[in-house]
């Protein structure tokens, strides 16, 4: 019996092994510090935990919409209205079980077999598997260290084809954590104009932005490139809230009628309980927000310093999210401590056997000169983590 040839030329997650190989030496009793992390090592604010239990208690536990409840929709609107510039009706947004299905949503609403879907290098695991999924071919475009990891508008141009279909944005982006600026956001959205393409924008991280930077939504730049645009949001970064499943899309009425369509099927509506939740979390009190948001920049100050003190390390310090890109080019082709480094993922599994360290090697995100921590653990872990790292390479 031959079993589905799509499935099978999937990749798994990079990003999970590294993290279950890390969490079976712990459970063997060996103490292993974790950079691995995708998701806040806050848990979920008081009001928002308080507000799904009061859901479950008021009987509010049934089938919903399947785009989500209308309160939601109108609190999405509200917020993209006061903190993006952003006008959206209700109808326009759709409600799912995390970004990672809104943006699959997204896809399988434009994407016809052999459409192209531009992905910028190094890109967050899921992306070229999400495209594959619906029969489209991702293409990418290598970015540079030296351009804090962005499109060039030559770059960008030189990728398209007419099979080109669509581009991903993800600003603030994993694993980089660059951020757009209104410049470079203007010539990209120039250039889906121009050749009549859509923008998915992955703004998942929006709130977990520093140095005072600025979070454009490139939907915000015109009515143009807005009818254009899929932005995808939700609340599992930015509130502690990975775990509830809650994600958003706001398009064109077209595009949200064919995603909702599609999620009746795929799923029926997202976690009722959880919807309630995202409702206290998007209209409650937001101050646990700025909370950690300011312990992400204390702790990503501290690891940038101390990996450019490392020699043969390097990075850039990122200006959103909670993750840091270490350059290991200079460690690359060396034998360490009896191993070889050959590669990131040669590196990553060195510093796991031999350091108790678990870091997620950059082929996953698809440059090998690249290994990925987060910040999304202790101050404590990252000291004694980085300390272990520095030893393995002295």
């Amino acid at each position: 019996m031959e079993l589905s040839r799509k499935a099978k030329e999937i990749s798994s997650s990079v990003t999970l092994e590294i993290t279950a190989k890390a969490k079976k030496i712990k459970d063997e009793g060996i103490d292993v510090i974790s950079f691995g992390a995708g998701e806040p090592d806050f848990n979920t604010p008081l009001n928002i935990q308080n507000a799904a239990i009061e859901a479950i208690k008021k009987g509010l536990t049934r089938y919903t919409a399947a785009s989500g409840i209308l309160e939601l929709k109108k609190a999405i609107c509200d917020k993209l209205k006061r903190e993006n510039s952003l006008e959206y009706k209700p109808s326009q947004i759709v409600i799912s079980n995390g970004a990672k299905h809104s943006i699959y949503n997204a896809l399988q609403a434009i994407c016809n077999p052999g459409d192209e879907v531009i992905v910028p290098v190094p890109y967050w695991v899921s992306y070229p598997e999400l495209i594959k999924l619906v029969d489209a071919v991702p293409v990418f475009v290598k970015t540079k260290e030296e351009n804090n990891f962005k499109y060039t508008k030559e770059s960008l141009e030189a990728a398209i084809t007419p099979r080109t279909k669509a581009i991903i944005l993800n600003s603030p982006n994993n694993p980089t954590g660059t951020v757009y600026d209104k410049k470079d956001l203007e010539f990209i959205a120039e250039i889906a104009i121009k050749y009549d393409l859509i923008i998915i924008s992955d703004e998942i991280y929006e709130k977990l932005i520093y140095d005072g930077t600025e979070h454009i939504s490139i939907a915000s730049l015109g009515d143009e490139i807005k009818e254009r645009t899929i932005v995808i949001n939700g609340v599992s970064k930015a509130y502690a809230m990975t775990g509830w499943r809650i994600g958003y899309t706001a398009s064109n009425e077209e595009i949200a009628k064919l995603m909702s369509n599609l999620q009746s099927h795929e799923t029926s509506n997202p976690n009722t309980i959880a919807q309630y939740a995202s409702l206290e979390a998007i209209n409650g009190p937001q101050e646990d927000i700025e909370i950690m948001r300011k312990e992400f920049e204390k702790r990503r100050n501290y690891m940038v310093d101390k990996i450019n003190s490392i020699e043969g390390l390097s990075c850039v310090k990122p200006l959103g999210a909670f993750y840091v890109m270490i350059n290991i080019t200079k460690i690359k082709g060396k034998n360490i401590k009896g191993y070889n480094i050959n590669s990131s993922i040669d590196f990553c599994n060195a510093l796991l056997e031999y350091s108790k360290v678990a870091a997620i090697p950059g082929e996953g995100f698809g440059d090998d000169d690249y290994i990925r921590l987060s910040y999304a653990t202790s101050m404590e872990n990252i000291i004694e983590g980085l300390n272990r790292i520095e030893g393995f390479l002295k």
